[in-house]
């Protein structure tokens, strides 16, 4: 992906596991951006250098700010690991700017209790970031970013106010629709014209539509990218690579 300031979106799953067949990421570094982990299913257990440790299960979402770096491990939670089922979430990635990058690492881990959801009729929508139907989401983001999971009954609409100047996507996870004109069915992305101020999405299909709606501000800075580190010069990354295999991020 290239729309800044998104760099990755990546869908875990759904992938069915048998009993002991669950598999993760172990550890690894990051610098320079973030990650934002939502989970529809399953069970992911996080750890890192700084000595944060959790779990994450259906309808969660962790922000991890990777700052100034830190080594951080994503396995499956004991009991998908011990009964097996579904995992199925997404990871986006998302670029700091460079007055941000060197910042100390945190986390928002947030359960899906505490996600707002905004309802209007045949529609509802969890508001991870930023606002959406007059409901704002209680996740602190570095600069203006939108992630809305809304999810449109059979013949219902939907509208989002999203500012010219952020580029928007949209991610179909089940269902068909017209987003803005274009149609779009499960898997599909739909990328849009930052020239209008209003996303308008119907449900086109005979189920549900679900879909994620992720908007952000531009950076508009250079980008230098090596594996797990983003940074803004290769001289950067050069640095990032080395205090990774000095230790300077920690051990985990």
């Amino acid at each position: 992906m290239d729309l800044d300031p998104f760099l990755l979106l990546d869908q875990m799953g759904p992938t069915e596991f048998a009993k002991g067949e669950a598999r993760g990421f172990p550890p690894h570094p990051h610098r320079g951006f973030e990650t934002v982990t939502y989970l529809l299913s399953g069970e992911m257990q996080h750890r890192d250098s700084w000595g944060n440790h959790g779990t994450l299960r259906p309808g969660d979402v962790q922000w991890m700010t990777a700052g100034s770096g830190l080594v951080h491990s994503e396995m499956p939670g004991e009991t998908l690991v011990r009964d097996g089922g579904k995992l199925h979430g997404f990871q986006l990635w998302i670029n700091l700017p460079k007055r941000d990058k060197m910042i100390a690492p945190r986390y928002q881990d947030t359960t899906s209790e505490r996600i707002p959801v905004a309802k209007s009729e045949g529609v509802a929508v969890k508001v991870i970031a930023g606002e959406s139907l007059g409901v704002q989401g209680v996740i602190d983001t570095r600069i203006p970013i939108l992630y809305l999971h809304p999810t449109l009954a059979p013949g219902a609409e939907f509208e989002q106010a999203i500012p010219k100047s952020e580029n928007a996507f949209a991610f179909v996870i089940e269902g068909e629709g017209e987003f803005a004109g274009s149609k779009a069915a499960q898997y599909q992305v739909v990328l849009f014209d930052r020239a209008g101020e209003t996303v308008k999405v119907r449900n086109t299909g005979k189920g549900p539509l679900s879909f994620l709606l992720i908007a952000g501000e531009p950076i508009g800075e250079p980008v230098a990218r090596y594996g797990p580190f983003v940074m803004n010069s290769r001289e950067e990354i050069v640095q990032a690579a080395n205090d990774f295999q000095a230790g300077r991020m920690g051990t985990l």
